[in-house]
């Protein structure tokens, strides 16, 4: 049984399964939905029943109150329809968004390496072509894990039957601690995607910052690869932040590109360098080295932010003072999931973080 759903002020249909969510659903069909966390907690999919019967689901209270769901709202992420329904929602697509359907896929991991001592790099070849825009992830199975785990994806569109996710090691993380510990060259796993509204928006010739830390490299690595293989001619800045040289993963390929494309500058920067690391290049937080470099005025400029929640709110505060704001800065902020594995929370809307 399925029942068909009609998305004002579109006028958009989608066709839902019995079980299955509005918003599992929309992306599957390649209907965007604004949405964020995935389950439940954030209120970015909140929309509104104009038609029809629903299970609100597993909505936590704090993201739909009662007094809401009395007033016919639910998330479109938790939502599972119980006939056909018409919903109103908030939708405001960006023009750069390609809206590829989300697609199951078998992936047969073909590498693995150590890009430092908590980051592994994650190859996989996947039994058909991908489409995904630069910036996006994908949701990973992993066995004996309950639910998925979120991982950007670190190759570009080009690489359309390879993925490349660069995986970060949680203390007690059920599902990093797996695929750290377990996982081989010739296991198969199960992935979905593409997710996510962090991608480079193209139409818009704003010279680009791109601000990462810890495994948050692996959306910036994807777009500024991506941008380059295309022959963008606008400036393009890597800032890569790490607390020492064995952190700071794959800094030749970005020196390398650097010597390559005149209009790619590279800058990592080490907040607590080693003795043995003899570093010459700047010392301190990421932030403080994207402030460095442009004195403090970020004006003309697209924000790109991808890293752990502390590094991307010190990074607003410094692209704000220098007077670059909303419509401006993108993020993605990496957080881990209340088991403890790696899980990255992502929002469409600036405003919602």
């Amino acid at each position: 049984m399925s029942y068909m759903v009609t998305i004002e002020p579109t006028g958009e249909q989608i066709e839902v399964e019995e079980g299955q969510t509005i918003l599992d659903a929309a992306l599957r069909q390649g209907v965007w939905l604004p949405f964020a966390c995935g389950h439940g907690t954030c209120a970015t999919c909140k929309c509104q029943v104009l038609e029809g019967d629903v299970d609100v689901g597993a909505a936590s209270p704090f993201a739909l109150m009662d007094m809401e769901k009395d007033e016919g709202k639910i998330l479109a992420c938790c939502a599972i329809p119980e006939s056909d329904l018409v919903i109103e929602a908030d939708i405001d697509v960006d023009p750069d968004f390609a809206g590829h359907p989300v697609e199951d896929f078998d992936a047969e991991v073909t590498d693995i390496i150590n890009l430092s001592p908590t980051i592994k790099g994650v190859h996989f070849r996947l039994d058909r072509d991908m489409a995904f825009q630069a910036g996006q992830y994908i949701n990973l199975i992993i066995p004996g894990v309950e639910g998925s785990r979120a991982f950007s994806i670190a190759n570009t569109p080009s690489q359309a039957d390879t993925l490349e996710l660069h995986v970060r090691l949680v203390p007690g993380g059920a599902g990093t601690t797996w695929l750290h510990n377990q996982l081989k060259v010739g296991d198969t796993l199960t992935i979905s995607g593409p997710y996510g509204q962090f991608f480079t928006r193209k139409s818009d010739d704003k010279d680009v910052i791109f601000i990462a830390g810890g495994s948050g490299l692996s959306s910036p690595q994807s777009m500024v690869l991506d941008l380059l293989e295309e022959g963008d001619s606008r400036q393009i800045y890597l800032f890569q932040g790490a607390r020492n040289i064995s952190e700071l993963y794959n800094r030749e390929i970005f020196e390398t590109l650097e010597q390559q494309h005149s209009n790619f500058h590279y800058i990592p920067a080490l907040n607590a360098p080693e003795p043995d690391d003899q570093w010459q290049g700047f010392t301190g937080f990421v932030h403080d080295a994207v402030n460095a470099r442009f004195d403090g005025k970020f004006e003309g400029h697209k924000a790109y932010l991808c890293g752990p929640p502390p590094m991307i709110d010190a990074a607003i505060s410094t692209l704000m003072q220098g007077r670059l704001f909303e419509r401006d800065i993108h993020m993605e902020r990496f957080v881990t999931a209340a088991d403890g594995a790696e899980e990255q929370q992502r929002s469409a809307l600036f405003k919602r973080i």
